[in-house]
């Protein structure tokens, strides 16, 4: 059974590696889900889905069907210490509980953390029009 613990995580250059290799795609393999509440203002990844962690339960059902045949799932908050790792082990049992419901075998999908979360990611990407929009450095200078 997955843990907090043991979720496994993705650096923000791996992340970045992937965005930019993917950046003409269509239809790219992975999906971010930034589940920051107020504190979302500032800047945040390119491409990525805003779920508040506020409204993370009652959106689950439909994030797993919308997402279930993508690769890999990316959540993150602005640290990934609490709100990230916790909406994808949500999102995990979810997807276990609606393909169980559903009579479907799981479909082989990767659920990842952004190690350091958004925090993490603007320290090294946030100037990067290719990869972060919005962003406001005054706003992560002191954070």
């Amino acid at each position: 059974m997955t843990t907090i613990a043991s979720l496994r995580r993705i650096s923000a250059k791996s992340l970045s590696e992937k965005i930019l290799a993917e950046k003409d795609s269509p239809s790219p393999s992975y999906a971010i889900i930034d589940v920051r509440d107020d504190d979302y203002i500032g800047g945040h990844i390119k491409g990525c889905t805003n779920i508040p962690s506020v409204q993370l339960d009652a959106m689950m059902p439909t994030l797993v069907r919308k997402l279930k045949d993508t690769k890999t799932v990316v959540f993150h908050c602005a640290l990934s210490q609490q709100r990230g790792p916790s909406a994808a082990l949500k999102y995990l049992r979810e997807k276990d509980c609606l393909s169980k419901r559903e009579g479907e075998g799981a479909v082989e999908q990767e659920v990842l953390v952004l190690d350091r979360g958004f925090e993490g990611w603007q320290r090294v990407y946030g100037g990067d029009e290719r990869l972060t929009e919005g962003y406001v450095k005054e706003i992560w200078e002191n954070y």
